[in-house]
């Protein structure tokens, strides 16, 4: 092997061939490998499949198939599984290596001082101050804004930590590589430190032996905190001040967490749970606050000889528990070990144990006054600011005590708020049994909706509590009771702060909000004398029938005097969240996103009326089939009214770690979220249909889409069979991927089955049919009805003239473009029935190439994609590995159910084949579940 030159080519070679350079080196790594440990007639195996799909890929070859089934047919078990392994990890890194050249590419961007790129701050700033933001302007939308990314465990988070782990050490070599090899030496010590690295990845366990747990998702996210959240955002914070001269924001940029809380669907959260999850969310801030207080120490040694500090500060030096005779006259780290004393002290006070970590000797041990909240806590780091600042340490307040002090603020004693969600149909259950057990005879569940809402509001407005401690109500129940129990404790532990919203799922009707808010009052978090309310109820609209009625239901909710009493206490703020995921299961990928933006444009109607602020609560998944897509282009999409400088969105399963994972990558896509929110903002217009024609028309094509998918999905005879059978449904099901079940009931049907495996399993098979179907057919019936010249032309205006419309379109560009439908009919070949098989995939096939010639002819674009060369060249990196372990994961599908059935024997080594495909081939595709 040779080392490479020193590195002056390399920084001078352009972007792109950088990129290749990466790809090249950690997949010759990976090939070394696996000829060392496996032998080279196993690498010579996997080179071969990798060209025979290539040429299966590029010409349909059917003698490529044949050689592809020939071969993998006549491999051994464990063969297929090292097989699947390799193609996997071959996968992982390319995406690791475009990882960083996104970041390479925006460093370089910013080197040669070119205008700000869209979506950064930069941009957003400088649009905003065009549309008349001043600076006073500006600093008023940041008092006023809240924005949040909001981190949830789902069912298609399929990589364990420890492959995360080192998949980020790899990730530090290549920047290593980049910006500080200058020698070859020093290039032949990061090769070796890769190829480490990768040897490593090879002979990690790629599966979970166990299940998740609630808790270990709970650990899983606090990860991305220590990765990304506590150095960029305080990070991102300072650079707002300083471009909008602003000083110390409101905390507007939060991350919010449903892990831990969510329990709709999840029999696995109860109020333990919650409260377990809250300890470890505090123990992670604790250990940061103490590690941070102890390196503060080390880096203030000033002398008060040489510096005149504030009595306050003197005061805190005077109260140190340190009385070492060397530091006597060193009164910043007098009164940092003062604070890192009552830091422990709180930690001991609000969880019950002793921290353990990174205090200092000085004050191990030492009896010291527990903090009374988060407030007083940064008042001590503000005294020590106000010093420096006294004696001219400008510099020294602005560091390290400056992003202290910032994350003080943000973060609080538990880092990010916890929603709690649950779905109505359970809140109606429990509301119906205290209701009953109080007054015999109510007979909860018959009344009407009228009825309903009129015994509700009179039991709001009285405050004789419904639940008595004398009473054992049924299971269900008692454990509802119970969570909201957890929910008070924890608002008198560490402050309200820490859980804000209780959301309900599947929301059809005033009275499953009224409903969560009597349960809110048993539980001492709605008081009905002053009206007051401390968490905000928030509605989840999530069906087609849903969206529609969502208008209506929030005019009537906001009609009733003493809920719009507790919003005014609220600072007459609702909000709102609009489920992406099963609207899109229910209607199709159009038509849900139509009836999304007519919600919106109606929601935002309704609270202009009633002059209360919205704030929207996207529930996007990862994949366009679940609201996906890029965030910056979506935010800009919302209809005119519809930010206001508020929003918040779901990010889930393997997005989570893509974008927060490594620190530049997440602090870009705070940044975007951030940018596109003041955009958004600043020019509402930018949304806005310029002719009244275009939501006629998408209205329209919605209406033809909805009946198209529909018609395939759930009025097809022997679709769920299909569906079941070509699909790795059954074997997802079975996968330790997250803590939720697959389906929220047992059985087979489509209602039932959660909107994250089912769009997770059309990924898998390569037919991303969620993210498309419909559409197709949905456009050739327009122009059967408005004309071909003048509907195709109608069509394009609104692709060029409209937002909304057009990123919809290149979301559906780009999931199609991960489509294949060669792979796709050797996953319909599992299909047993041929009729059933022939049936629907002919007409699955025949309306994809109707919607890719639809589509490219409205976009102007003569191949996917060419509109975004980024993803093109991603996929044409990707591909080759991708597709081999389709081929791949079909071979062993048809091993592992001949096993199930007793028609062959079950091994080992192929369920875990499977399941390691399944994770190769959603990291590969990256935006999945």
């Amino acid at each position: 092997m040779d080392t490479p030159p020193a590195p002056t080519h390399r920084h001078a070679a352009p972007l792109d061939e950088a990129l290749r350079d990466d790809i090249r080196l950690l997949g010759r790594i990976l090939g070394d490998t696996i000829r060392a440990v496996e032998g080279p007639q196993v690498y010579g195996l996997i080179e071969t499949l990798r060209q025979l799909a290539v040429r299966f890929h590029r010409d349909q070859d059917h003698t490529a198939q044949a050689e592809l089934e020939g071969i993998l047919t006549s491999l051994s078990d464990n063969e297929v599984n090292r097989t699947t392994r390799a193609f996997g990890y071959f996968s992982v890194l390319a995406n690791i290596a475009e990882d960083h050249h996104h970041t390479r590419r925006w460093r370089a961007h910013q080197i040669a001082g070119s205008p700000p790129r869209e979506g950064s701050l930069a941009d957003g700033i400088a649009v905003a101050r065009a549309q008349g933001f001043d600076d006073a302007k500006l600093k008023a939308f940041f008092e006023t804004a809240a924005i949040a990314p909001v981190l949830t465990a789902h069912p298609t988070e399929v990589q364990r930590r420890s492959i995360l782990d080192t998949l980020d050490a790899i990730t530090a070599l290549l920047v290593r590589r980049d910006r500080l090899a200058e020698t070859k030496e020093e290039y032949a010590e990061i090769e070796t430190g890769l190829r480490a690295l990768v040897l490593t990845l090879w002979q990690t366990r790629t599966l979970r032996q166990a299940k998740l747990a609630v808790l270990d998702e709970v650990d899983n996210a606090l990860a991305f905190f220590d990765a990304t959240f506590f150095a960029e955002i305080p990070r991102l914070y300072d650079a707002i001040e300083k471009a909008i001269g602003a000083s110390r924001l409101p905390p507007f940029l939060e991350i919010g967490t449903w892990i831990g809380g969510d329990r709709d669907g999840n029999p696995f959260v109860d109020g333990e749970v919650l409260t377990q999850a809250l300890a470890l969310q505090a123990e992670r801030a604790f250990g940061f606050y103490i590690a941070q207080a102890r390196q503060l120490r080390k880096e203030l040694p000033l002398a008060a000889l040489l510096a005149d500090v504030t009595p306050e500060l003197q005061a805190l030096a005077t109260d140190s528990p340190d009385k070492s005779a060397h530091r006597a006259d060193e009164p910043y780290r007098l009164a940092l070990a003062n604070i890192q004393a009552r830091l422990a002290a709180t930690h001991q006070a609000l969880l019950g144990r002793q921290h353990v970590g990174s205090i200092s000797s000085s004050v191990r041990g030492v009896a010291a006054t527990p903090y009374e909240s988060p407030e007083e806590f940064i008042a001590e780091l503000e005294i020590i600011e106000q010093s420096l600042l006294l004696h001219g340490a400008k510099l020294l307040a602005q560091g390290r005590l400056g992003r202290l002090l910032r994350a003080a603020r943000v973060f609080g004693w538990t880092l990010a708020p916890l929603d709690l969600r649950q779905n109505s149909e359970v809140h109606e259950c429990v509301v119906a049994e205290l209701l009953e057990v109080a007054a015999p005879g109510t007979n909860y569940l018959a009344l009407d909706e009228d009825a309903r809402i009129a015994l509700l509001t009179t039991e709001l407005e009285t405050s004789r509590p419904l639940v008595s401690r004398h009473i054992t109500y049924s299971a269900e129940t008692a454990k509802e009771l119970a969570i909201f129990e957890a929910a008070r404790c924890a608002h008198l532990r560490y402050g309200k702060r820490c859980i804000r919203t209780m959301i309900i799922s599947k929301t059809d009707g005033v009275s499953d909000m009224l409903e969560l808010a009597v349960m809110l009052k048993e539980a001492g978090l709605l008081h009905p004398a002053a009206a007051t309310l401390d968490v905000n109820i928030v509605p989840l609209f999530e069906t087609i029938g849903d969206l529609r009625a969502a208008p209506g239901i929030m005019e009537l909710l906001f009609s009733l005097p003493f809920y719009r009493k507790l919003l005014g206490q609220r600072g007459d703020t609702q909000e709102v969240m609009l489920g992406y995921s099963d609207s899109n299961k229910d209607g199709g990928f159009l038509t849900s996103g139509w009836e999304l933006y007519r919600a919106e444009v109606g929601l935002v109607e309704v609270f202009a009326r009633h002059e209360i602020r919205i704030r929207l609560f996207h529930g996007r998944g990862g994949s366009v089939g679940r609201g996906g897509g890029p965030s910056y282009q979506a935010i800009l999409a919302q209809p005119r009214g519809a930010v206001q400088g508020q929003i918040r969105l779901t990010e889930q399963g393997e997005v989570i770690a893509a974008k927060y994972g490594h620190a530049e990558v997440g602090r870009r896509n705070l940044e975007v979220m951030v940018s596109a929110t003041l955009v958004a903002t600043a020019e509402p217009a930018l949304a806005e249909p310029l002719d009244a024609r275009f939501t006629e028309a998408f209205g329209a094509l919605s209406g033809h889409a909805f009946a198209a998918y529909r018609n395939l999905v759930y009025e097809t005879p022997g679709f769920e069979d299909y569906f079941w059978a070509s699909t790795v449904i059954t074997e997802i099901a079975a996968l330790n991927l997250g803590s939720r079940p697959a389906s929220r009931a047992k059985g087979r049907s489509i209602e039932d089955l959660r909107a994250i495996p089912w769009v997770f399993s059309w990924a898998q098979c390569r037919i991303m049919l969620p993210g498309w179907y419909g559409f197709g057919t949905a456009v050739a019936q327009f122009l059967e009805e408005k004309g071909q010249e003048r509907g195709m032309w109608l069509l394009q205006s609104m692709f060029q003239d409209w937002p909304v419309f057009s990123t919809l379109l290149m979301n559906m560009d780009m999931v199609m473009a991960k489509a294949d439908m060669g792979i796709a009919a050797r996953y319909a070949a599992l299909v047993d029935d041929s009729e059933l098989r022939e049936r629907i995939f002919t007409r699955i096939k025949a309306e994809y190439e109707r919607t890719k010639t639809y589509l490219l002819t409205i976009t102007g674009q003569r191949a996917l994609l060419e509109r975004n060369p980024v993803l093109r060249r991603s996929i044409v990196n990707r591909f080759p590995y991708l597709d081999p372990l389709n081929h791949v994961q079909v071979e062993m599908l048809r091993r592992y159910r001949a096993a199930q059935t007793g028609e062959g024997e079950l091994s080992e080594r192929i369920r875990r084949g499977v399941h390691i495909s399944i994770n190769g081939i959603a990291a590969a595709l990256r935006n999945s579940g």
